[in-house]
């Protein structure tokens, strides 16, 4: 199965602390020892960094940690998948259509992504908003770990 992982994901499993963490953890591990095809994107990959080096978590984390953490935990199991210049027209075109406005501009170039790759499910833990965003047929492939 191809699995994709949004940056709230990705962040639970980054940080110990975190209320998901758990859920998380557990989710990628599956991942792992099934073997399922795991993607996250390109912008998510900076997302992620972004999150975890801007939170205040505590202990903090640090630009290089968070860097050893993508390039250990996440890089291994999953592709990165990209639009094209034209997927993202479409996709900021869509966002305007629809009259959305700051981060949740995001979430679409996730499902976006999740689509390119011909994802069987979606691992967020905004699932009301990703359902809501999501084109005829894809909303019940979007679940939280």
């Amino acid at each position: 199965m191809n699995w994709y992982f949004d940056t709230s994901v990705l962040v639970a499993v980054a940080v110990k602390g975190h209320v998901h963490y758990s859920r998380a953890t557990a989710i990628l591990e599956e991942l792992v020892t099934r073997k399922h095809h795991g993607f996250m994107s390109a912008h998510g990959l900076a997302e992620v960094y972004s999150v975890l080096t801007r939170t205040p978590f505590s202990p903090p984390v640090y630009p290089s940690e968070a860097w050893q953490i993508i390039e250990q935990d996440f890089l291994p199991y999953m592709e990165i998948v990209s639009l094209s210049a034209k997927e993202y027209r479409e996709a900021v075109k869509d966002c305007a259509t629809r009259g959305l406005a700051g981060g949740p501009v995001y979430d679409p170039l996730h499902l976006c992504c999740a689509r390119k790759a011909a994802c069987d499910r979606i691992y967020t833990f905004d699932v009301r908003d990703f359902r809501g965003l999501a084109q005829a047929g894809w909303a019940d492939k979007i679940c939280a770990p």
